[in-house]
């Protein structure tokens, strides 16, 4: 039963990403997100209806602060390109993921791949990120409070 609930959600976006309702690509789309679900096996957990607050504030501060990083990362990395007299101190910066889950990890991961001047080159099997960065003479304290920072809320959200 809680299969049949993400069939059909996940069967409507793929009928809409794919704008053709015919029965072929229906039954098309219901072969894939089978599959996907076979694949993934998501499991049902319970509701925490007494997180939900702190979950959305949570949520809600994650993405603030990630906006705020893009686009002051955006300028950084503009002022490098434009002005061939600012320095470049780039490197390689390990950071530790601590993540409880994979997919706080992952999400931290993208996080800081989106943000500009930096780039996840690889993660070990420890949960260190190994990232690039324009401007590593600062990155070190800077990113661990990040990471931590982005840790704490990610926990909020998914927990």
């Amino acid at each position: 039963m809680y299969n049949l609930l993400l069939i059909v959600p996940l069967l409507l976006v793929y009928l809409e990403l794919s704008s053709n309702f015919e029965l072929s690509n229906v039954v098309v789309g219901l072969l894939i997100v089978s599959g996907i679900l076979l694949l993934i096996r998501p499991r049902r957990r319970p509701m925490a209806w007494h997180r939900l607050p702190s979950a959305i504030v949570a949520l809600i501060k994650y993405v603030v602060i990630l906006a705020y990083d893009l686009i002051m990362s955006g300028i950084q990395v503009a002022r490098i390109v434009l002005d061939a007299a600012w320095p470049i101190k780039q490197g390689i910066v390990a950071i530790p993921s601590e993540c409880e889950s994979e997919l706080g990890s992952a999400l931290s991961a993208h996080a800081i791949t989106l943000t500009p001047g930096e780039l996840v080159i690889e993660t070990d099997e420890q949960g260190v990120m190994y990232t690039h960065c324009l401007d590593a003479t600062k990155s070190e304290q800077y990113v661990e409070e990040a990471q931590k920072m982005r840790r704490d809320l990610l926990e909020k959200i998914f927990s």
